[in-house]
């Protein structure tokens, strides 16, 4: 398959600090250095083997299947519909879309993908029954991912049958599938505690009645590489493998790349790790690391951190922010050491650059910040220092990461202008909020001043939070459309640090506005005031960037030409 390609993302101005081959000696060696001619027996550690013979290897995202039975987790059918074409967008091969067993509403949503004409091949999940494959026909889905028993624990305890009948149902149902036109997969269920010689009867067999492939599942995530390797090995023998692991023991990604090197070449998985327990094996990782460790593609690298912010989103399962590639700090940086050295050569702290993976490198200013972030920073806002200024700002950064709290750009400029005696006048002002959340329509209003002006506006949303929201881009629009503000909420993040129902929150925000971006925080006892006063100060801190001269801007400059 020919890996689709995507505009290369848009960098901020700080990543063209770097030079553009920044790629260029990030990569650790491959089975070391080339050693000196010696009659002597090569170190295996030091001899490379290839992972595997495939240039690619296929991925089969089960996000909305096995992803949506993580507690908590429950996607609506547009939900659904959005996550899919986010998937086919980066070039996901296959697409488990649900189970159609669940539920009628279950198979609403997988219609609706199916229906999508996604390049992705489309299934879904069926058990051991007939009326399963009925349902998944219903739903007009291109494949099915049957799931058999496979250990004698499900076997006899989960299903209270027999191997040889879990043998012979097997085969009926693939061939039943196949008569009706359906690509098939056969899912060894806790495959990995399995006999194995059992094992390879079973999906052999699955296989001999027509299936595409089978899957090893380590449905618990109980099995070490070696295992794996084991089980993927004697499978693989007998026809296209794939392989499904859970990160229980944290060996998912390992198990994945045991599996491979043993002949399998698709691999189960969802974004971000969502799934039951301690989730499935993350496709983002797996894709970065097969192609920065072996070359091998997967999909589309560089929607790997737009995928997981939409699944984030739509499953309210927050990004862990020292996850790898979508992590909040993947790409940060705040040691004054590591800062120093990353402003000097962007592979320095990085193993590959962020925008590989869609992201843009930063720098967060803390109790461990040096001079060349700090200096760094404040040039992103055009603020300019002499090195005694500098100094002093540095020292106050430091002192208020001392005390444990995140320094935000609203903190440093705030600090710098203090340390320069320059008085700054305010762009927008929040005068006056109010919000309400009962009923079915929570709204908000706002009062804002606006350089000499002052704006009232309302607005709506699925929360009062949202609601301010909206009402602040009215306002700014100078109607109640909110047409044309260019200015992004890129994140929002709430801690509660008193506690007790009257508990103080601290608002945390990220907004941008073309290639700036500011961060900004705010706290009070109403989690709504604390989240629009965090979005006007961080809007008044761009509106001064934007006015350079000190002056107020027009506002109209906030709106798309």
């Amino acid at each position: 398959m020919v890996v689709r390609r995507i505009e290369e993302v848009a960098s901020r101005r700080l990543a063209a600090k770097f030079s553009d081959d920044n790629d260029t000696g990030a990569r650790p060696p491959r089975g070391g250095t080339d050693p000196e001619p010696t009659d002597e027996p090569m170190d295996p550690l030091l001899t490379r083997t290839p992972l595997t013979t495939l240039d690619e290897v296929q991925l089969l995202d089960t996000t909305l299947r096995d992803g949506e039975q993580m507690p908590g987790v429950s996607l609506t059918p547009a939900e659904k519909v959005d996550i899919a074409r986010e998937l086919d967008a980066a070039g996901m091969h296959l697409i488990e879309a649900g189970s159609a067993c669940t539920s009628e509403g279950e198979r609403e949503a997988i219609r609706r993908v199916a229906d999508e004409g996604l390049d992705a091949t489309v299934t879904s999940f069926a058990r051991g029954v007939k009326a399963d494959i009925d349902h998944a026909l219903d739903c007009g889905v291109d494949g099915i991912n049957l799931v058999v028993p496979a250990s004698d624990k499900h076997v006899e305890t989960k299903v209270g049958s027999t191997r040889d009948a879990v043998v012979d149902r097997t085969v009926e149902l693939v061939e039943y599938a196949k008569d009706h036109g359906l690509w098939v997969e056969v899912l060894g269920e806790d495959g990995s505690r399995a006999d194995l010689d059992y094992l390879e009867r079973l999906l052999g067999a699955g296989l001999d009645a027509g299936a595409d492939r089978i899957c090893y599942c380590d449905t618990v995530g109980a099995a070490d590489p070696e295992r794996t390797a084991e089980v993927v090995s004697r499978l693989a023998d007998r026809g296209p493998t794939s392989l499904h692991t859970h990160d229980d023991l944290g060996f998912g990604v390992a198990n994945v790349h045991a599996g491979l090197k043993a002949g399998a070449d698709t691999v189960h998985g969802t974004v971000m790790g969502v799934g039951e327990r301690a989730g499935n094996v993350a496709l983002e990782e797996v894709a970065i690391a097969l192609d920065r460790s072996y070359d091998i593609d997967t999909v589309e690298l560089e929607r790997l951190y737009r995928l997981c912010r939409a699944v984030s989103d739509a499953t309210g399962v927050a990004l862990p922010p020292n996850k790898a590639v979508c992590g909040a700090n993947a790409f940060a940086h705040e040691s004054g050491i590591h800062t120093d050295g990353t402003l000097k050569d962007g592979t320095m702290y990085e193993p590959y650059p962020p925008e590989t993976v869609g992201r843009e490198r930063r720098l967060v200013l803390g109790k461990h910040a040096g001079r060349a972030g700090v200096k760094a920073a404040l040039a992103e806002h055009d603020v300019a220092v002499d090195d005694d200024e500098l100094s002093e700002v540095v020292s106050r950064v430091k002192e208020l990461g001392d005390r444990g709290k995140r320094v935000t750009d609203a903190d440093l400029l705030a600090i710098t202008e203090d340390v320069q005696d320059r008085e700054r006048d305010r762009h927008v002002e929040l005068v006056d909020l109010s919000a309400t959340s009962g009923g079915n329509l929570p709204t908000a209003s706002v009062r804002l001043r606006v350089g000499d002006d002052e704006r009232v506006a309302s607005g709506t949303g699925s929360g009062p939070v949202d609601a301010g929201l909206e009402a602040v881009r009215a306002a700014l629009a100078g109607d109640s459309s909110g047409e044309g503000v260019s200015f992004e909420l890129d994140s929002y993040h709430v801690d509660a640090i008193t506690g007790g129902t009257d508990a103080v929150v601290t608002v945390e925000v990220d907004l941008s506005r073309g290639d700036r971006s500011v961060s900004v925080s705010a706290t009070d006892a109403d989690i709504t005031r604390a989240s629009v006063v965090a979005m006007v100060d961080g809007l008044d801190r761009l509106l001064s960037v934007a006015a350079g001269d000190g002056s107020a801007p027009d506002t109209a400059s906030l709106a798309d030409d």
